[in-house]
C-alpha cells in the first residue's frame, strides 16, 4: 500500500457547475475549493447520467448507466452483484468509509464502504441516520427541512415559505446544521488517517433545497448585488411549463425571489466551503495532502433561474445536466495531465470516476463498467448521455450539438452549442439541422441499444453494513424518531 494514494471525494448535493469561482463566478467566495482547482485539474464540460440524487449517486460507485443498474428513483437499490469502487478498494486492503449524504435504500446498504455515519434528509434514511439521532439527542429538529422534504408538513408550510422559495436561515445552532455536522465527522475521520490507502467520500445535503445556511452566513451575499443567472427570461416558456410545474411554481418566481435564493444558494455553497477547508488543512497538518487524491463533484445541476425555472426537473439543459468535477492527483500520479490549475474540456460523465480512481489504485476497472479512466488517451468520449424521467426523456450532447428526446416528438429540441451556448433557440425543427439531429438520433439508438434497461429495482431487505451505529430494530427506531419529529 505504499504508493497507493489516499481518496477524499466531496460530493455535494444540486450544485451548479458554474457555481464555484475557480469556475469563473465572481460572485461567490469558495477559497477552499478554488485552492484544490488550483493544485488540480477543473473537468469543464463534465455531466450527470442521470439528474436525481440517488440514481446519480448509484452510477458514480458502479461507474455503469443507470438503465443497467435499474436504480431510477430516489427509493431504490443498487444490486449487489454491481462491482463499487468503494468495494474493489476495500477488497484491495483499503480503509473505506463515508459520511454525510448517501441516499441509499436501505440506508446503510453495503456499497464497500466498512464503516458509514450518515446524514440524510429526504425519506426513512431521516429516521435511520447517525444526524437525526443526535438531532434528538440535543432536543432539536430541523423544521425548514421537515417543511421542505416532508409532504404533511409541507402541505401546512408558512407563507414565509412559500413567498422566499425555501430561502430562509436555519434556527439550528451552527454547531448542529448537517453541513457542519458532517464536516466534523469527515475532520474527524480524516485525523485518524495512518500513511496511505484510505477512501473517504464526504457526502454535503446542501446547496439542496431548502436553502437554509446559518444565520452567520445568511447576510454574506447582497442580493441587489448578485448577477442573475445566465439564461434567465422574464417568463417561463410554455413548454418547460407543461413538462413541470415546479417544486416552487414556476410562474410565481419573480426576481426579487430570485436574487433571494441566490444568495443564501451561495452562502450554502460558501459553507460547505469552510468545511472543505477544515478537511484540506487537516490534510496538510498530517503532511497527507500530497499523496492524497481528491475529487471535488455532484450529483446534478440546479436551474437557478435559468429560463425561469428553480430547482431540478423538466428538460436535461445543462444547468441540470452539467456539475462540477475538479481532480487533484497525487504526486505520485505519473500519467500526463494538465497542469496543476489548469483545465480539461474533453467530455466526461460520473460513470467516469470510478475507474479513474480505481486506476490511480493501482487496480483495473472490471468490463461491466461503462466509465473511463479520465486520465486515458480515449477519455473524451465525443458525446455524452442521460436520461431522466426513468428513461421517457434522453439528452445526446456533443461539443457542438444538444438533442433532447421525448417520445412526444413534440417536446423533442435541439440546439446549435456553437451559435447558442445558453440552449435559448430550439432548431429542432429547422431543415438546416436535419442531419445533425438524425445522426445525434442514430447514436442515441445505438446507445440505448446496448444498454439494458430494468427496474426501478428496490429491495429494503438487501445487505447492510454491520457497525454498532446501525440500527438493529430498524421499524422501532423509526417509529421513535417519526413520534419525535410531529409537529
Amino acid at each position: 500500500m505504499a504508493d497507493r494514494p489516499n481518496i477524499l471525494l466531496i460530493h455535494t448535493d444540486q450544485h451548479r457547475f458554474d457555481a464555484l469561482g475557480c469556475s469563473g463566478n465572481a460572485d461567490i467566495s469558495t477559497p477552499s475549493i478554488d485552492r484544490i482547482a488550483a493544485h488540480g485539474v477543473r473537468y469543464r464540460r463534465h455531466f450527470t447520467v442521470y439528474p436525481v440524487c440517488t440514481p446519480s449517486r448509484y452510477s458514480l460507485l458502479s461507474g455503469v448507466y443507470v438503465r443497467r443498474h435499474g436504480g431510477w428513483t430516489n427509493h431504490s437499490t443498487l444490486q449487489t452483484h454491481f462491482p463499487t469502487f468503494p468495494r474493489l478498494l476495500a477488497a484491495s486492503g483499503y480503509r473505506t468509509a463515508a459520511v454525510g449524504k448517501m441516499h441509499f435504500t436501505p440506508t446503510y446498504l453495503d456499497v464497500g464502504f466498512q464503516e458509514m455515519r450518515l446524514a440524510e434528509q429526504h425519506g426513512p434514511g431521516r429516521h435511520d441516520d447517525d444526524y437525526h439521532r443526535d438531532l434528538r439527542a440535543h432536543g432539536l429538529i430541523d423544521r425548514l427541512d421537515l417543511v421542505d422534504q416532508v409532504l404533511e408538513f409541507r402541505r401546512n408550510a408558512p407563507e414565509e415559505y412559500w413567498k422566499r422559495f425555501g430561502a430562509m436561515a436555519t434556527d439550528l445552532p451552527e454547531e448542529h446544521h448537517s453541513t457542519r455536522w458532517i464536516g466534523d465527522r469527515a475532520v474527524e475521520m480524516l485525523s485518524e488517517w495512518r500513511g496511505h490507502g484510505h477512501l473517504l467520500m464526504v457526502g454535503f445535503i446542501k446547496p439542496h433545497h431548502p436553502f437554509d445556511p446559518p444565520q452567520r452566513l445568511a447576510g454574506l451575499y447582497d442580493p441587489e448585488r448578485i448577477a442573475l443567472t445566465s439564461g434567465w427570461r422574464e417568463a417561463v416558456d410554455s413548454k418547460d411549463l407543461a413538462l413541470s410545474a415546479g417544486y416552487f411554481p414556476h410562474e410565481s418566481l419573480s426576481e426579487a425571489a430570485l436574487r433571494r435564493v441566490i444568495a443564501y444558494y451561495y452562502a450554502s455553497i460558501t459553507h460547505i466551503d469552510e468545511q472543505v477547508g477544515r478537511m484540506i488543512d487537516c490534510l496538510e497538518q498530517r503532511g497527507l495532502y500530497g499523496q492524497t487524491l481528491v475529487v471535488v463533484t455532484s450529483d446534478h445541476g440546479e436551474h437557478l433561474g435559468y429560463r425561469h425555472l428553480l430547482l431540478k426537473g423538466g428538460y436535461l439543459y445543462d444547468s441540470l445536466a452539467r456539475i462540477p468535477l475538479i481532480v487533484k492527483y497525487p504526486d505520485s500520479c505519473r500519467e500526463p495531465r494538465p497542469d496543476a490549475g489548469g483545465f480539461d474540456d474533453s467530455l466526461a460523465s460520473n460513470i467516469d470516476v470510478a475507474p479513474t480512481l480505481l486506476r490511480r489504485a493501482g487496480l483495473e476497472a472490471p468490463p461491466e463498467m461503462n466509465g473511463r479512466d479520465l486520465l486515458a488517451q480515449e477519455a473524451d468520449r465525443g458525446v455524452v448521455f442521460a436520461e431522466a424521467e426513468r428513461g421517457e426523456q434522453y439528452m445526446v450532447r456533443t461539443g457542438r450539438r444538444k438533442l433532447l428526446v421525448r417520445r412526444d416528438q413534440g417536446t423533442c429540441r435541439l440546439f446549435d452549442l456553437e451559435e447558442d451556448p445558453l440552449e435559448l433557440h430550439d432548431v429542432y425543427d429547422d431543415p438546416a439541422y436535419r442531419r445533425d439531429r438524425e445522426e445525434l438520433r442514430q447514436r442515441l439508438f445505438e446507445w440505448a441499444l446496448f444498454e439494458s434497461r430494468g427496474g426501478p429495482y428496490l429491495d429494503e431487505d438487501a445487505p447492510v453494513i454491520d457497525r454498532p451505529n446501525v440500527p438493529k430494530d430498524r421499524e422501532a427506531q423509526r417509529a421513535a424518531s417519526r413520534a419525535y419529529f410531529q409537529p
